[in-house]
Parts: structure tokens; sequence; C-alpha cells
């Protein structure tokens, strides 16, 4: 006692192994008062440093326990345990050791704490022989498990608080500051780092799976009433099979496995039962990642799908028993049930989702705001109406508003397709006011209420006009899909499809809700996710647009919106003959490092048909030169010709990889251009040719590669010269292409008129080429390739020396050759502006034979490598570097 009241720790080593605390001295020499205090300060521990393992904790715990060293029980039958016994229990030195009685010298069974890899906590009674007692659960790596029971809920945090901290790492004891039912260490994986598996330590409150890997990272939370999957799949890890539990939830991924077969059930139970239904309220159902319950989300998908002009719509009685069945699949696992329309009735759907409504354990209006909703009626005018229930909204529960917005933006839309559906704002108000409110009657109140609602929609939710005219784009193609009769496949709004994962047969088919939003990129890691794919960042997974029974496929440009194109396929004579495909496809990485980069114009002979059925058969597949301009795709009959035979503008074009079989094309490989009135089919000789056109078209048409986010590295052709593409490219940090040598640096002469053209791999980076009389005659419009005569190089070098007078900030000058030159006007140079690219394959014929060389593909003039020498020379002279 001496000791400790000179500053020792109550647990301090006494140096009998028998009696190896304070604590248990006093109690061998009968000393009560002794024992009292240490009791009474039995939580104190000494200052530890921040690498003291946790079985140094000094930590001193005793009283009676209920134990047992059973098998753990499920959740749901914690309640009744006839096989614990009262026992004495000591907590020190980091293990718990229990006994017959108090006044027992030996111990029964010793547990090392340091081992519990999980801790269950049950927050209700678990009845015993003795009585009700709260019990923890102990779930060591040796796949033992022991449970304790306290008396009290005070006790049992008492033992949970001291437990903890015996296996609890100090920089994660923050965790423990939350009301958790489970608590413990897991393997886990996340996002697109999937190859490697670290350690984590986690605990569940309610519905909140947190996280940390207590390396200094900030705790992480899911939300597992939101979860989009929640499956359990088998892995090979060397020679062993792990069970894995995968989560999504808004796009995030997240494996976990356990230390054992025992740890893992224990999570995955207590997981799938906090992210499942759990009570009529709404925030104890399933919900989307918008917070909406996906019963309501579902059956609002469903109706909008194949109800928006089905006359009566919500008027109609379902059949009580499917709707009863339906409901219960709901509750049990919303997160499971797939609509569909062979299989589900509209009318059973429409009910499902008034009772959910109408039994859900509040009003969706909130029954305390029922007064507030029904005075603001006696506000006539309705801007200051509408801007009552804007406030009454703002006050609902979080769920309740987000619930709200998703059922009134579907009213709304129904309400718009009433001239096909006879469903106008007053008639869903009357179907809809008792389910919102709650009431058992009817009154003209709340019917009006829930019609300014419906009405007043865009303005209560601030939607912008490009919404709007989103759901205006999508009910009209709804429409046109009916008056097609084809309802194999009727897509709308925020909606579900069928998705194939590299090939279409039903066992790779995942159903996945499209919002507007949605990109091929998030649609591609949905589905590979649903499945289970491991995949890396850099495999390439690319979303097709596959039309003509599969013989025509698109691959998605990352910029593109998903809904917007599989809606457009309502113009196609069958729309059911098309679908979304993800796989793999290496071919949209070659512009980055294939010599004919975006920079580049692209030309080449291949076979060309229109289709047209007037040629004989042997002959409906043409050569011809094809070559892709700026914004447009241009044919010509050879190489030799300056006029273009058929022209493309490419923002238009919908590019597939692909020949339809009738055609009887004469390779296996070609490609089909879709414009809104003709149809472009091309054969190539090999598949990398194919696929080298596809890519490029795409690129060309959005002005970026086909996976990439930005549009950085590849832009578009308008306004760039022709380079020389054989040279290596150059890739910044970010593993983007770079060309120094491209930069756009010219001087506008005094009259204002010039002529420019690009030198590649030069530190001079444009040649300004006053206007001359004899070339004008030749062409007005084309820029000419420069052919100088010896007797310019030295006007060259004297242009280069004269060119050290002017200044100009942030430019460089250029050199005038050929001609004399004219020094530049800073002035003017301010405002000078790069020179378009032609679209002509060639120079005129005249120009041509003047300079009795063959055209380039551009028009463009490329310098000379006699010139290019001759200029580094001049550069050398004048004291200039290269880097310049």
């Amino acid at each position: 006692m001496a000791l400790v009241f000179s500053g020792a720790d109550v647990m301090c080593a006494t140096g009998d192994p028998t009696y190896s605390t304070p604590y248990l001295l006093a109690q061998r020499a009968g000393q009560k008062v002794q024992m009292e205090f240490l009791h009474q300060n039995k939580l104190s521990d000494f200052p530890r440093s921040e690498n003291a393992s946790s079985s140094e904790a000094s930590l001193f715990m005793d009283g009676f326990l209920y134990i047992s060293a059973g098998p753990a029980k499920t959740p749901q039958d914690r309640r009744g345990r006839d096989d614990m016994a009262r026992r004495w229990c000591t907590l020190e030195g980091g293990f718990l050791s229990y006994y017959e009685s108090e006044r027992s010298a030996a111990a029964i069974g010793r547990v090392d704490v340091t081992e519990v890899v999980s801790l269950a906590i049950s927050n209700c009674e678990t009845i015993t022989g003795a009585g009700a007692v709260f019990t923890v659960e102990l779930y060591l790596q040796t796949e033992r498990v022991l449970i304790v029971g306290a008396e009290t809920q005070a006790t049992q945090h008492d033992w949970i608080q001291a437990l903890t901290k015996c296996f609890i790492p100090p920089k994660v004891e923050a965790l423990l500051q939350k009301d958790s039912d489970l608590i413990g260490r897991l393997k886990y994986k996340e996002g697109h780092d999937l190859y490697y598996w670290r350690t984590g330590w986690f605990t569940l409150e309610g519905s909140a799976l947190r996280f940390t890997s207590g390396d200094d990272e900030e705790e992480e939370v899911l939300q597992l009433k939101q979860l989009q999957e929640l499956t359990v799949s088998t892995h090979t890890e060397g020679e062993d099979k792990i069970q894995v539990l995968l989560m999504v939830e808004c796009g995030r991924i997240l494996y976990i496995h356990g230390f054992n077969k025992m740890d893992f059930s224990l999570w995955h139970s207590a997981i799938t039962l906090a992210a499942g239904t759990d009570g009529k309220a709404l925030g104890d159902q399933q919900l989307t990642k918008n917070g909406v319950p996906i019963i309501v989300d579902s059956c609002i998908a469903f109706v909008t799908q194949y109800g928006l002009c089905q006359e009566g719509v919500y008027q109609r009685k379902g059949d009580p028993a499917r709707v009863s069945l339906l409901l219960e699949e709901f509750t049990r696992d919303a997160r499971n049930v797939k609509l569909r329309e062979k299989e589900h009735h509209l009318e059973d759907v429409t009910d499902t989702l008034k009772s959910f409504l109408s039994q859900a354990e509040d009003a969706l209006l909130t029954k305390e705001l029922y007064p507030y909703w029904v005075s603001a009626l006696d506000e006539k005018d309705e801007r200051r109406r509408v801007k009552k229930y804007s406030t009454f909204i703002e006050s609902l529960p979080k769920i309740n508003r987000s619930t709200l917005e998703a059922l009134l933006q579907h009213l709304y839309r129904i309400q718009q397709c009433s001239h096909l559906n006879q469903m106008p704002g007053g008639k869903l108000a009357t179907v809809f006011s008792a389910c919102l409110f709650q009431t058992r009657g009817q009154t003209s109140q709340e019917i009006s209420v829930v019609h300014d609602l419906i009405s007043n929609y865009v303005t209560l939710f601030s939607v912008n006009v490009d919404q709007v005219q989103q759901m205006e784009r999508e009910n009209s193609f709804i429409t046109r899909w009916n008056e097609k009769k084809d309802t194999s496949f009727s897509p709308a709004g925020d909606l579900i499809f069928e998705v194939y994962l590299e090939k279409r047969v039903p066992e790779q088919c995942c159903l996945i809700k499209v919002s507007p939003s949605m990109r091929p990129s998030e649609l591609a890691e949905t589905v590979l996710s649903m499945k289970n794919t491991t995949f890396k960042a850099d495999d390439l997974w690319t979303t097709f647009e596959v039309i003509e029974n599969g013989e025509l496929e698109r691959p998605l440009h990352h910029s593109e919106k998903i809904l917007e194109q599989v809606l457009e396929w309502s113009t196609l004579e069958c729309p059911s003959s098309a679908f979304l495909l993800i796989k793999k496809f290496p071919g949209g990485t070659r512009m980055a490092s294939d010599k004919d980069h975006l920079h580049c114009r692209k030309g080449d002979y291949l076979k060309f048909s229109d289709g047209c059925s007037k040629l004989l058969p042997g002959h409906k597949f043409q050569d011809k030169y094809v070559t892709l301009g700026a914004e447009k795709l241009l044919l010509y009959r050879d190489i030799k010709n300056t006029k273009a035979e058929r022209t493309i503008q490419l923002k238009t074009v919908k590019c597939y990889l692909g020949l339809k079989k009738k055609l009887k094309s004469p390779t296996n490989w070609g490609f089909t251009v879709y414009t809104d009135k003709q149809q472009w089919h091309f054969c190539c000789d090999k598949r990398e040719t194919q696929v080298s056109w596809v890519t490029d078209i795409i690129a060309a048409k959005f002005g970026s590669d086909l996976h990439s986010k930005g549009t950085a590295d590849l832009q578009t052709f308008s306004g760039r010269a022709v380079t020389d593409c054989t040279k290596a490219p150059m890739y910044d940090s970010h593993n983007k292409q770079v060309f120094p040598q491209l930069m756009d640096r010219r001087v506008s002469l005094g009259d204002g008129n010039s002529k420019t053209t690009r030198v590649p791999e030069l530190p001079l980076k444009l040649l300004t080429i006053p206007k001359s009389p004899k070339l004008s005659d030749v062409s007005k419009s084309k820029t000419l390739p420069i052919s100088p005569k010896p007797s310019d190089m030295n006007k060259t070098k004297t242009t280069a020396h004269s060119l050290k007078t002017p200044e100009l900030p942030l430019r460089r000058t250029s050199v005038d050759v050929g001609v004399p030159h004219q020094l530049p006007s800073p002035a003017l140079s301010k405002h000078v502006q790069p020179m378009p690219l032609q679209t002509s394959p060639q120079s005129s014929s005249s120009s041509s034979k003047a300079l009795n060389k063959k055209p380039f593909l551009g028009g463009e003039g490329v310098m000379p490598p006699n010139l290019m020498n001759e200029l580094n020379s001049v550069l050398s002279k004048t004291g200039r570097k290269n880097n310049d």
C-alpha cells in the first residue's frame, strides 16, 4: 500500500507468483479496507508508451460474471441460455481468469484476451437459469468462444471497456466511443486495390459499419442500409479457400474476411441483419444510394417503364394475394427483389407501392405537420403557398424528404403524359392523398395539398431546365416505343436494363438501374462488382452498344451518357435486338502510342459500300480512298482526286465494329458508319486496321481518347497541322502525352496578311510568309509546300540575325523564309491566331504541277530536312539553344 500511495499503479508487480497484485495480497491478508480501495481504483492504468503492446495494459477488474464456454448463438437466439454459471472473475495482465468462488485459489479457466479477434455485445437481456443477464461474446483466434454475462448493463459496460483495452490498439480507441454491437479486426480490401489484404479494426453500430486501418487514416463509414450488393463468395488464397463478403455502397467496393470460419460467420450474419429490413419505419428499410427505400424506388421504376402510357394507371386494383406476397418479399430482402414485366402485373406493383406508404410506421408527410399542410391552403396566392410548402418539406426528416422528392418526380412524369394515361394531377392526388397523410377518409383539403405538390414539383425541389427537358425527352421516347408495339423492352428515366458481361447469355446478365447521368465507366464497374470480377484500372473494360442482334457493336466514349444512347434504340426497326455489353477492349488505348496519333490525318484505301442494291452482288464493295479530316470523313475515287465523292460530318456519326451479314462483305473485318439518313460500310484487310479506324473516328468526334477522363492528351483536329508522327511520344508525370515541339508561335506582318506552316522538331515553331501575288494566283486558300532556293538560305541567315532587335513578351519570333523580310509589329503580335487546317487531301492540281511535287495529305507544307539543318545552324550562330 505504501508503494501505491507513493504513486505506483494498483496493478504493480508484487514479486509473488501466486499473489501477483496488491489486491490479491490484501485479499490473502483479509484487509477489507485495502481491498475496497484497490477495487474502486481497479480501472486506473499507468501511462504507457505509444509502442506498448496491449498485453502490457495495466488493468485490473474483478467481480461475479456468468460464464459459458459453449458455442455462440445467432443474435435471434440470444434471448435464452441455460448453460451459464456464476463465477468469480479477475482481469489482470491481459488474462481473464474465472474461479468457482472468490475464495478459490485455483482458476477453473483462463483466457488470453490479446487473442480476441471479435467481441459481440448483446444490448438485450439473455435469460439464464439464474436470471436475466447482459452478455458479451469473446471470439478467439483458436476458434474458441467465451461468453460472459453481467447482471446489469452498467457492469457489462465496465467489463467491455476493460476487455477492449487489452486487445484494441490505442490508435483506434476512438472506435470504442460508439455504442457498438460488434467490435473486432478483419482482413479487408477496398476500391481498386483488390490485390492486397490489409488488417483493419471494425465496429458495427446499428446499420453503420465503421472501420480504420489504424495507420493514421481517417475512420470510414459504410451505410449498410444503402448497400447495392451484399454477397458471399469463395476465394483461393494460396492453398486455402476462404469465404469473402463483398459489399458495394454508392460505387464503393469493400471485401472482408475473418481470421477463421467462426469469426467470418459472426460478421456475415451481423452485417446481413443490419443491412436488412427490420421494421416498418422508412429508416428501417433497405435504401438506395439516394436514401430512398428500395421498395419505393423499384415500384416507381417499374411503373414508369411499363405503365406511363397505360390508361387509368394507379386506379386499377391488383390481386390482394399477389400484393401481399410482393410486400413480404420486399420486407424480407428488398435488395434482391427484381420486378420483371413477365413475372409481375402492373396493377399489383402500383398497389404494393400504395400499401407500403399507407402501412409505414409514420406518414410520409408526417402526422405532426398535418395541421400545417392543411392550413397552407388559406393562402390564396399560389407563390406564397408553395413557399410555405417548401418550408414544411425542409423540416421533414431526411429520408422522408428524399422519398417524397422521388415520388413527386414520378407523379409529375405521370401527369405530363395524362393525354395518354388519363391521369391528370387531380386524379393522382385523389389516389395518393390517403397514402401520404395516412388518413382513413379523404378530404378535399388533403387532395388539394397533394395536387399542389405534384403540380409544383419543379419549383419545390429546384429542378433545373436540363432535368425537365430530360424527362420530356424520356417521355417522348416511351410514347414512340409504345407506338411501335414493341413491349419486350421499353426503357425510360432512372430505369432498369439488362447488361451482359462478355457475352449475351442468361448467366452473365445483370439488371442495372441506369440514371440519366450514368457514364460507361460507372456502368462497367457496377457490372464487374455485381459479378465479383476482380479488375484493375488498366484492364480497359469497355461498355459496348450492340445492335442488329449482335452483328454491330460500338464502344461507348467515356463522355457519353448511357441512357441517352439506349433511348435512341426506339428509332431502330427492332429495338429489342439491341443490348449493352461489358468486355475488355485493348484497342481503345492505341491512340496514346500508335504512330497514327490524332494530330495526324488518316488516309488509306478501303473497300466501300453504301448498301445500295443496284450493283451486282460481286461488286457491292468498291475500292475508295478514305481520309479522316478535321471534322469530316471523306471518300475519293483514288488518291489523285482532289474532289471528294462523299463527305460526312463526324459530329453526326456513330461508328460500329462489324458489318451486316446480308451485305456479304469480301473480308471478315469491317466497320459501319451510321448517320440519321445513311449508312456507310467499310471492309478492312485485318482486325488491327478495323479497330484503328473505329477508335480514330470516335476520338476525332469527341476530341479525346476512348477511355480518357479528360481531353488534355488528345485534342480535336481543328487548327492542328500535320506533324511527323514517327517520333516516339512523350508523357508527363500524369501519363498524358505531350508534344513540346508543337507550340503555337507566330508573328503577324505589318499588313496583317500571313501564311503559316509548322516546322516539327525545331525550336522555331512557325514560318511566316508574306502574301505573294504568284502564290495567290495559284491558290488563294491553300497553304503550299515550301521549296526554298539556295539563294534564299542567305536571306534566312540575315533574317535570323535581324530578329534579335524586337522583344516580344512571352513569345518567340518566327523566321521569314525565301522572301524579303519585314520586322514584326509587337502590337499586332498579340492578336495573332493559328491558321485552320484544310480538309482537301491534296493541293490544287495547278499548284501541284507548278511545284512538281506530290501533294501531301492535309494540304500543308512540311519543312524539308535540308532547311531544318540550316535553321539549326543559324540558331547556333546566333547563340540560341535548341530548347529555346
